[in-house]
């Protein structure tokens, strides 16, 4: 599978979230009260997420607990004609000339589906094969790239289009559950339209060769099935529920990926030096006396370098890059477009991949021969893994491009605490909520 052109969605600047627009929209929640004020802040202070993210237009005009359906398919239809409409053009392609269209965003279900509302915009063909993925999470980019793949084992030299972003118009929660209104801080509006073809004829035009993908489902494990969940709190306001055990369900998944893709893409010599290495650990521990327990982020052991170049990490928070670095024994220049991707565009869901895939793109990072790991994780609990390997040297402008030279900042300390950090101080017996 060929992997051509990946235009991201740009949002105009008059939807990017300040801090100033942020402490508006939580001033307009009268449920919230000091404590949960003072969780936001901290929640929001330590989550990596800088000034320059974007929200949906229904935030700017107060409306985000009465949205109506046209809000949610508004914001997705400007997106769709943004992002799709440039990637055909760029790659000299007619929408009637893509074979499959695979669509994933969770958070809207609104007949007639997404994808067939790109059919009609775009007038493809009548034999066109289309998916819509809902309820998938922020793994859903990799599930609906699995599609493609599976579809391409029996249809030959074909173009798909692979559509991904997340409706947040719809889902803001204006409860005080803290473990629901942590979504509130992370999820930023941003999508990905990606071009896909199996014609070897084309290769020579082609970004990324898919080399193999890897997916990991624990959904049978109820600890792991309820740690993500949309739902109703107490007073009936629907929200995203972020579970303490979201942590621990990420770590079992991300290992028993692990399992299996690591013989897919590193080479001999490193998975022997692992066996050997573990087979001494074990016979040590046997042999001793005195019984060893361990606890917190598992390293993985394996010298994962020596078959990956590039590590292409989901942006679902600091403690999950963080956690991720951790496991793969990673540094800091690997880690740094996951983390520059969380501070200047969010946590955009499925498409977070894509933003941070460009990232390395506009740093100049991917040549010809590296190989680029993608990780991402999303509710059910899912874990999803793919290895790219780059066919040409990139330095193709994107959604980086005109302030690339500005990353990283010097410092990615946002400056929520210095604007609010006053609440920390406030009494809950006098305080009130601020007037606007």
């Amino acid at each position: 599978m060929l992997h051509f052109r990946l235009p991201m969605l740009q949002t105009s600047d008059d939807r990017m979230v300040g801090t100033e627009f942020s402490g508006e929209v939580i001033k307009r929640n009268k449920n919230l009260g000091l404590n949960e004020y003072k969780f936001l802040l901290k929640a929001i202070v330590s989550s990596g997420i800088g000034e320059q993210t974007y929200a949906p237009r229904i935030m700017f005009s107060g409306r985000e607990e009465t949205p109506t359906l046209a809000d949610g398919i508004l914001e997705m239809e400007e997106f769709f004609q943004d992002s799709i409409g440039k990637l055909l053009s760029r790659a000299g392609v007619s929408p009637h000339e893509i074979d499959l269209l695979v669509v994933n965003v969770s958070m809207i279900t609104a007949p007639p589906c997404l994808s067939s509302r790109i059919i009609n915009h775009y007038k493809m063909r009548q034999d066109i094969k289309c998916f819509n993925l809902t309820g998938m999470g922020c793994s859903a980019s990799l599930i609906s790239l699995d599609i493609v793949r599976n579809v391409f084992k029996s249809y030959k030299n074909k173009y798909a289009l692979l559509v991904t972003s997340e409706s947040l118009s719809p889902n803001w929660y204006a409860g005080n559950d803290r473990s629901m209104i942590l979504a509130n801080c992370l999820f930023r509006s941003g999508g990905c339209a990606i071009l896909l073809t199996n014609n070897k004829s084309l290769k020579h035009r082609a970004m990324f060769k898919l080399k193999c993908l890897v997916r990991t489902h624990h959904g049978a494990r109820d600890e792991s099935y309820n740690c993500c969940i949309q739902r109703e709190d107490e007073i009936g306001k629907v929200g995203f529920y972020l579970g303490k055990n979201l942590p621990k369900a990420a770590t079992r998944s991300f290992v028993d990926n692990l399992r299996v893709i690591t013989p897919k893409i590193l080479p001999v010599t490193e998975l022997v030096r692992f066996m050997v290495v573990s087979l001494v650990k074990k016979w040590n521990r046997h042999g001793s006396t005195k019984g060893t327990t361990t606890q917190g982020p598992i390293k993985a052991g394996v010298n994962f370098k020596s078959g990956v170049d590039h590590f292409c990490i989901h942006t679902g928070g600091k403690a999950v890059i963080d956690g991720i670095g951790f496991s793969l024994d990673l540094t800091e220049y690997d880690l740094e477009p996951a983390r520059m991707t969380l501070h200047r565009f969010g946590n955009t869901s499925a498409s977070s991949l894509w933003y941070v895939l460009a990232y390395m793109e506009a740093k100049k990072r991917l040549k010809k021969g590296d190989k680029v790991l993608m990780i991402s994780f999303g509710a059910g609990f899912k874990c999803n893994s793919c290895l790219w390997e780059i066919v040409r040297d990139l330095e193709d402008g994107n959604v980086w491009k005109d302030e690339i030279k500005n990353y990283p900042p010097k410092t990615l300390v946002n400056p929520y605490m210095e604007k609010y950090g006053w609440i920390q101080d406030e009494d809950p017996s006098t305080f009130k909520i601020p007037e606007e």
